[in-house]
């Protein structure tokens, strides 16, 4: 199947899953089944989710964090630019600080630890879905510690990228080339930011993230 069929194949509301223990993804994937999801497809190390991530473009992965080859935040890293519509949560035994707060950085939008009821990680899909960041309650006190909670619920991995480039001077139309979307999209990117930051336009919307260490 080329790329492009995946991608119209997948195109409704559908999930990448990836996690290396064979056990783990049958059950997850199974049980998101039941819950009336469609996976789209399924991963055993980072290098094939990001592959299947490029290709396919689902709107949703769960990533598990620690995995061979590429780990879920490295994957969400490179699918920022490779599959930037798709929304990442990471599935995670472990809630090392500085690993979530990269996460934060990059644009991960969900963070469900692993020894949760899977049906919290039904409640994240759910809440990503709909725009919004779902933290495991246990994982939120690494990130509030990380001072990354601000940032979590501030503003999008993108949306940063262009208040960032805003402050450099820099119009719709060439925000819009260096980032490879189209200025509409562009336009709709800092309306969001504006309503994030609670700003009056974009040039407050910018001083603001300035102001509270969102861009540099």
């Amino acid at each position: 199947m080329t790329g492009s069929a995946e991608r119209e194949a997948f195109a409704s509301s559908s999930c990448l899953v990836a996690d290396d223990h064979p056990a783990v993804l049958r059950a997850v994937c199974e049980y998101l089944e039941e819950e009336g999801f469609e996976i789209a497809a399924r991963a055993v190390d980072g290098a094939e989710a990001l592959d299947k991530l490029t290709r396919m473009q689902p709107p949703l992965a769960v990533l598990d964090i620690s995995m061979p080859k590429m780990t879920g935040i490295e994957v969400a890293r490179e699918a920022a630019s490779a599959a930037p519509n798709t929304a990442i949560i990471l599935y995670t035994g472990v809630g090392d600080e500085a690993d979530l707060v990269e996460a934060v950085d990059i644009g991960v939008r969900g963070f469900v630890l692993k020894g949760a009821p899977l049906d919290d990680l039904v409640r994240a899909i759910h809440v990503v879905q709909n725009g919004g960041t779902y933290v495991d309650a246990v994982l939120g006190g690494a990130l509030a510690s990380g001072h990354a909670t601000g940032r979590l619920t501030a503003l999008t991995d993108r949306e940063r990228s262009i208040l960032r480039l805003l402050a450099d001077g820099k119009e719709y139309k060439h925000i819009a080339e260096e980032l490879f979307i189209s200025p509409e999209t562009v336009r709709a990117h800092v309306q969001h930011a504006v309503e994030r930051l609670h700003a009056d336009n974009r040039t407050q919307a910018v001083a603001l993230a300035i102001r509270q260490s969102l861009i540099k």
